[in-house]
């Protein structure tokens, strides 16, 4: 646990009514939720909050007759695919790899969409699930699932960025709305695995800013006796009108030599304007069996640079916290992850969500002085 006053799971897979899912009705097979988790967070006009899940729904029988059976949405419907147990590698549960290649080439046993959730302000009990607002695939660069949406509000609107999944690419989509809760499409903003897109709270000398995450098979090294480690970083790009980015020429955020915990790295609240500077809760992963074990970490950057970092913890501000998921423990499939997707402010304190073991929906009320505390100790 993370000693936290509050600390809590507030959604999980039995609080969704798949009755009311997108795919409802599409095919002659049964799912259920693998996981209801990585919610966006954001404030309402209403004083409200609302979480933005993502319901990985998967086939209650993925597997039979010799074969592997995944969900794709192609021309406005979900259908089935199946795959020849003799060609995939099922040892990860959240995906299948297809065997024989020069490349990796993977499929998904459950396809992802996102369902608004409104909450009391304290971010502490549901108060309306907004099927009839949920946002589904409608492309067939999403034929896969639309994943880990973030929701950032920057003036008088509100900006959203999700991982859309296909075969075409595994490319980062933006939806914006005007009150919060009903998001349009605009359109693909990144191209290929560059994930967890955080726009940042306000705008700095005219211009959107963003953190991004490429990802790739290769990272070239730093040089021997390097603070820093080769692999993947948290980078940043700027755009003129949240459409178009541009990468920035100086590095992000970057895994430090020192620790194996963050050897691979990612971004995870979008960042908002404190009296420091941008504050940015991030995840950090630490080499273990197949999955690894998912931290959250945070920096504070610059106001008017933020590839300047002004300061950062190398311990962890929060962990997997296995007790949560007690209850829920006959539908766990993965553990040791916690992964950090919002924040909004509570007062004294940070409203913090995150997605606790790909299965359900975290909520953390993290007092301010926590990070005016690290402040003070760098200061004496």
């Amino acid at each position: 646990m993370s000693g936290f006053p509050v600390d809590r799971l507030i959604l999980g897979p039995d609080d969704i009514d798949l009755s009311r899912s997108p795919l409802a009705g599409h095919f002659d097979a049964e799912t259920y939720v693998l996981g209801a988790f990585n919610p966006a967070l954001t404030r309402l006009p209403n004083g409200n909050l609302a979480i933005f899940v993502r319901v990985a729904e998967a086939l209650r029988r993925p597997i039979y007759d010799g074969y592997i059976h995944a969900i794709r949405w192609e021309d406005g419907r979900f259908v089935l695919d199946a795959w020849s147990l003799e060609l995939v590698d099922t040892a990860d549960p959240r995906k299948f790899l297809l065997r024989g290649g020069r490349w990796k080439v993977m499929a998904l046993t459950s396809l992802s969409w996102i369902l608004p959730v409104e909450l009391s302000p304290d971010g502490l009990e549901i108060v309306e699930i907004h099927y009839d607002k949920a946002i589904a695939p409608e492309g067939s660069f999403q034929c896969y699932g639309i994943e880990d949406a973030r929701v950032s509000k920057v003036g008088d609107r509100w900006l959203m960025t999700t991982c859309s999944v296909s075969p075409e690419r595994h490319s980062t989509t933006l939806y914006s709305s005007d009150n919060g809760l009903d998001f349009r499409f605009e359109d693909i903003v990144l191209d290929h695995q560059n994930k967890d897109m955080l726009i940042f709270e306000g705008l700095i000398d005219g211009k959107y800013w963003a953190q991004t995450r490429p990802l790739g098979d290769l990272y070239f090294t730093y040089p021997p006796g390097s603070e820093w480690r080769g692999g993947p970083s948290i980078n940043l790009a700027t755009s003129p009108d949240a459409l178009h980015w541009k990468p920035h020429r100086e590095p992000g955020i970057r895994p430090h030599a020192a620790t194996i915990a963050t050897a691979r790295m990612g971004g995870g609240t979008p960042p908002i304007l404190t009296d420091d500077g941008w504050l940015t809760l991030w995840h950090g992963v630490e080499p273990k069996e197949i999955v690894g074990i998912y931290r959250t970490y945070w920096s504070i950057l610059d106001r008017d640079d933020p590839a300047k970092v002004v300061r950062t913890e190398h311990s962890p501000l929060l962990e997997p916290a296995p007790d949560l998921t007690k209850p829920l423990e006959d539908k766990m499939y993965v553990r040791d992850v916690v992964f950090t997707t919002g924040i909004a402010d509570g007062g004294d304190h940070y409203i913090v969500a995150s997605g606790e073991a790909d299965l359900a929906c975290r909520i953390t009320h993290i007092p301010k002085s926590v990070f005016q505390t690290a402040r003070i100790e760098e200061a004496a």
